[in-house]
């Protein structure tokens, strides 16, 4: 990813993304949508969705703990 695709991100976005890594060493597995969104501020979790979508929308995959999506939590393929 270029570095002039990192400054599309939002500032919960940033937030997001290194909070799903820290979850995972502390508590050894991903953090549920509800989780991941109180560690970011956030009260809803069809906010968090949107936001995990354009994550994902920008190549940057966090896969929450819940449902399995059939891809990998690592390389989201």
């Amino acid at each position: 990813m270029s570095n002039s695709a990192s400054y599309a991100l939002t500032e919960r976005q940033h937030r997001i993304v290194r909070c799903a890594p820290a979850w995972i060493a502390e508590h050894g597995e991903a953090p549920s949508v509800r989780e991941l969104g109180a560690a970011v501020g956030l009260t809803s979790s069809s906010s968090v969705v949107y936001h995990l979508r354009r994550l994902r929308e920008r190549g940057l995959v966090v896969q929450p703990r819940g449902r399995a999506s059939g891809r990998c939590p690592h390389c989201g393929q």
